[in-house]
């Protein structure tokens, strides 16, 4: 656990031939958590031993600290892997199982997720990493329920994500975990990405693309609904807007987002009501009305469900009021 409120040690693994954007994009993130006044948010880089790596684009990166760092961390990451998909060495792997034994958070990000899996942290466990390597995975560890379609995928205790990009939304949801959906929304505006984007890298696995419209019916319908969260939004009213039929909106939709069309109204649902939750004194009843839950029951399981706890104890936690009162 963090040494003091607010203060939070990440180790990334850097290894002799790591994309200089892989080994980025936790640091980026992270450290920006740090430059927002958010948190005291520390990144390092280790390896099997202490000392300098090269990158893929062949720079070298000195002053890389040895497995030592991983024992400090509350979170460790695994930002890719070697294109060989090499099994995790011996080393590497005690680290992770030591590190995630003590309670740190073990992230494999896009195919970093492989040497999670080395380690023995995904047994009987759903996984994701990049889909070009999913049926690697999927055949090297029998064990693991390899789902192809996600873009990230978090246990709490073991997170793992999907290929390039979606690394960037494993670390905001990281974010969000531990500070809030202010924060991360806070992080991804200065970062200039999307705080948190619907569907999954199904969108990403090679097809055959049809061609876009510039006025495309699913953006317009999604900023549609997103102003109509209160009202009843079924599937027959969202293909209306969208001037489809019921079956051609929802196979466009599933096309478009990689979800179907009642689990993203659900999502934003969601995310509405944890920014009512952060950010109002809203009762919690009004707060599933405006949200459009249509009770305060199915409010409270769908949120438990999503994030396991209530919206209660949400909001006691993440109150973005009582945490600039605090600040100022």
């Amino acid at each position: 656990m963090p040494t003091s409120a607010g203060a939070l040690r990440v180790a990334v693994y850097a290894f002799d031939g790591v994309t200089m954007f892989h080994l980025s994009v936790p640091q980026l993130v992270f450290d920006e958590v740090t430059r927002q006044g958010l948190g005291d948010w520390t990144t390092v880089l280790f390896s099997d031993r202490a000392g300098s790596i090269r990158t893929a684009e062949g720079h070298p990166i000195g002053e890389v600290l040895g497995p030592a760092a991983a024992e400090e961390a509350d979170i460790v990451v695994v930002p890719s892997w070697f294109e060989d998909d090499r099994v995790a060495g011996p080393a590497l792997q005690r680290t992770l199982t030591k590190a995630h034994g003590r309670g740190a958070t073990i992230a494999g990000l896009c195919l970093g997720a492989v040497a999670v899996a080395d380690a023995g942290l995904l047994s009987r466990r759903t996984a994701v990493t990049h889909w070009q390597a999913a049926d690697m995975l999927a055949a090297r560890h029998r064990d693991i329920d390899v789902d192809a379609s996600a873009l990230y995928i978090d246990h709490g205790d073991v997170l793992t994500s999907a290929g390039t990009a979606s690394a960037i939304d494993a670390c905001l949801h990281l974010v969000r975990g531990r500070l809030g959906a202010a924060a991360a929304n806070r992080v991804a505006r200065s970062l200039v990405v999307a705080p948190h984007r619907e569907g999954g890298q199904a969108q990403y696995i090679e097809r055959p693309l049809s061609p876009q419209s510039v006025n495309d019916p699913i953006a317009v319908v999604s900023e549609w609904a997103l102003r109509h969260l209160a009202e009843p939004l079924p599937v027959e009213r969202l293909a209306g807007v969208a001037h489809l039929s019921r079956r051609t909106f929802i196979r466009a939709f599933q096309a478009s987002t990689g979800i179907t069309p009642a689990a993203w109204v659900r999502r934003q649902r969601l995310d509405e009501a944890r920014r009512l939750l952060e950010s109002t004194d809203l009762p919690i009843d009004q707060v599933a009305a405006t949200c459009g839950f249509g009770s305060t029951v199915t409010m409270r399981q769908l949120f438990a469900a999503a994030f396991d706890t209530s919206p209660s104890e949400y909001r006691r936690r993440f109150d973005a009021r009582t945490a600039d009162s605090s600040a100022s």
